[in-house]
């Protein structure tokens, strides 16, 4: 039985009168003896109808021993006014004994309703009443506050964070400041900073609201949380070691990427056990960051990636095309680009392990980058891996390119 829609032919005639607020033909029915307790499909009855309708007169008529009867959905009539705004119900309904903090079959209540419908005046009248505010709701556990987050009622947010607990977390360690990271709520945010909520929080996966803002692509969100204290090197992931300029090398967010770059300890790019972002650049696809990444001098050639089983960047994007994702094609130029790094890279050290990145690169692909290079300039450590490979027939120069 769909329980979301009231038929004509189930509904009494007492509630039909009180769901259109006719008060005067809602007392001749009672007057007669009509019953007020009667249910439609859904559970509601006279009071509740009225309720939702906002009709406070009918509510008055009615409400005396039925004001916290329940729906099938364990909906309230006190709940049903407070999720459609209707603030003068609300305030009769109190009076009468409704229970302010029933909650419905989803753990729902009076004043989580309101705050999913932006009611600010209910809002402000229930917690005038005593409202429980730091209860969690729904299945996933959030509280009003990550609710109002959610939906970007800097408003509301301003009411509940002077009553509330700010670092209340969900079934995920979220809390109502890494929502407001997450979905870009630069207010919302900006009122949790100044009520004191944790910037640094690490959720379930150790992921933070900078790394989830930085993610999203919401720079105004990185910025804020930057000047306030937010930490870009904490590692961010249990199974590798994350931070928030990958996610933004990874998903093309280039302001943010822009941001991070001068706070983000440079260890990324070169230390053992590290991922430098250029390897997210290029497994996201994203020419720009790798563009960037490679003009503020993050090497093409940074380490050894076991965690995303990758030699170096260049060798990734060299890999031959089956073991390939077709999105981490780059453009020539930043091909050429870091090609040409490596090789310069190459030609300052004496040791021929810089050119490692080139043993196991594809020959076809090979020949293709040496199409942008002078072969008589090349260094005597990368000539010798490409005599060492002719030796072993692993590689082939192609007849039209000169050398």
């Amino acid at each position: 039985m769909d329980f979301t829609e009231c038929y004509s032919d189930t509904v009494s005639r007492v509630a039909a009168a009180a769901r259109s607020g006719d008060r005067r033909s809602l007392r001749k029915l009672i007057l007669r003896g009509c019953s007020l307790d009667c249910r439609d499909n859904r559970g509601w009855t006279p009071l509740h109808e009225a309720a939702a309708a906002g009709s406070a007169r009918c509510v008055q008529d009615i409400f005396h021993d039925f004001v916290n009867f329940q729906t099938h959905e364990g909906e309230t009539a006190c709940f049903l006014a407070a999720q459609r705004g209707h603030v003068s119900v609300v305030r009769l309904l109190l009076k009468a004994g409704a229970d302010i903090n029933k909650q419905t079959n989803d753990t729902s209540c009076s004043l989580f309703a309101a705050v999913d419908g932006g009611h600010r005046d209910v809002v402000n009248f229930l917690l005038g009443e005593g409202a429980e505010v730091n209860r969690s709701h729904t299945e996933s556990c959030w509280t009003c506050l990550h609710q109002a987050v959610y939906k970007g009622d800097c408003d509301i947010v301003q009411q509940l964070v002077k009553v509330c607990n700010v670092e209340a977390p969900d079934d995920l360690k979220i809390t109502p400041l890494f929502v407001a990271a997450q979905y870009g709520r630069v207010q919302c945010l900006r009122i949790l900073i100044d009520a004191g909520a944790n910037v640094n929080v690490q959720v379930g996966d150790l992921a933070t609201p900078l790394l989830i803002a930085s993610q999203e692509g919401h720079h105004e969100c990185v910025d804020l949380l930057l000047n306030h204290g937010a930490d870009p090197n904490k590692n961010c992931s249990n199974e590798w070691p994350q931070l928030p300029i990958h996610a933004a090398a990874e998903f093309g967010h280039i302001e943010v990427l822009r941001s991070l770059i001068p706070v983000t300890d440079r260890a990324c790019d070169h230390e053992d056990d590290t991922v430098s972002p250029l390897y997210l650049a290029i497994y996201g696809g994203k020419s720009q960051s790798v563009e960037l990444l490679l003009k503020e001098g993050f090497s093409p050639d940074a380490q050894d990636c076991s965690q995303l089983d990758m030699s170096s960047p260049l060798a990734f994007d060299s890999s031959p095309a089956p073991r390939r994702n077709d999105k981490t094609a780059l453009k020539l130029q930043e091909v050429r680009a870091m090609l040409c790094v490596a090789l310069n890279q190459v030609r300052t050290t004496s040791k021929s392990s810089s050119c490692n990145m080139n043993i196991h690169v594809d020959g076809e692909v090979l020949n293709y980058l040496l199409e942008f290079v002078n072969w008589s300039t090349l260094p005597a450590p990368f000539k010798h891996i490409l005599d060492q490979r002719r030796a072993e027939k692993t590689w082939k120069p192609h007849p039209d390119s000169g050398k």
